[in-house]
């Protein structure tokens, strides 16, 4: 992993929010902003990365995250697993971007019809069983499931586990993270936000 090299001065976290902001209203409007491609810009990055932001997103294909955000080469840091959860690689990563990167923004952003909640959703409501690794990386979204439950239906459970879900990881990143983490936030130079991504409307729904 290459290591960071002052290519421009970090935005704030309330900058780098914005930035997210204009880039998926720009998506939605079908007027996305065109990201540089370039050979300079690849030279550029050859030397180091400095990504304004750091998304921690699912693995879904259908959900791109420097397409929805209008972003190009160097821009942003992004650990994706299936279900938007992290695993000891995927926390270290985050870590990384922080504390070498100097990222000053996490986004946690889970989606609709997210199939790794809807399986920890089977799991809980049809006693569903899954081979290999898919049942162990499901395992850590069933509570986000069962908080959901409580306040819901059936027919509303995927959805408001999805949101939990979000909310589970971004309230973990902010509050029970190693100091690397929490640090920051408390100088005022990182934030954690959750956000949901509307498949159909392509808007990122911020929590």
């Amino acid at each position: 992993m290459a290591t960071a090299s002052v290519i421009s001065t970090q935005p704030t976290p309330d900058e780098a929010l914005q930035r997210l902001v204009d880039g998926n209203e720009a998506f939605v409007a079908d007027a996305p902003v065109p990201a540089d491609l370039s050979r300079e810009r690849r030279l550029a990055l050859a030397e180091g990365q400095q990504p304004f932001a750091t998304l921690v997103g699912c693995s879904d294909s259908r959900v791109g995250p420097e397409q929805l955000f209008g972003a190009g080469l160097g821009e942003l840091f992004i650990v994706r697993t299936a279900g938007n959860n992290v695993d000891t690689a995927g926390m270290g990563s985050i870590e990384y971007s922080v504390a070498v990167l100097k990222v000053p923004l996490i986004v946690v952003l889970g989606h609709e019809k997210c199939g790794a909640v809807a399986a920890a959703a089977d799991v809980v409501t049809k006693d569903t069983r899954f081979p290999g690794s898919i049942a162990r990386m499901i395992e850590p979204i069933v509570p986000a499931v069962l908080a959901a439950q409580r306040n819901v239906g059936e027919d509303k459970l995927v959805d408001t586990a999805v949101e939990e879900n979000v909310r589970r990881m971004v309230e973990r990143l902010q509050k029970f993270s190693e100091p690397m983490l929490i640090e920051p936030q408390e100088r005022g130079e990182l934030k954690v936000v959750g956000a949901v991504y509307e498949l159909s409307t392509g808007r990122v729904r911020w929590l």
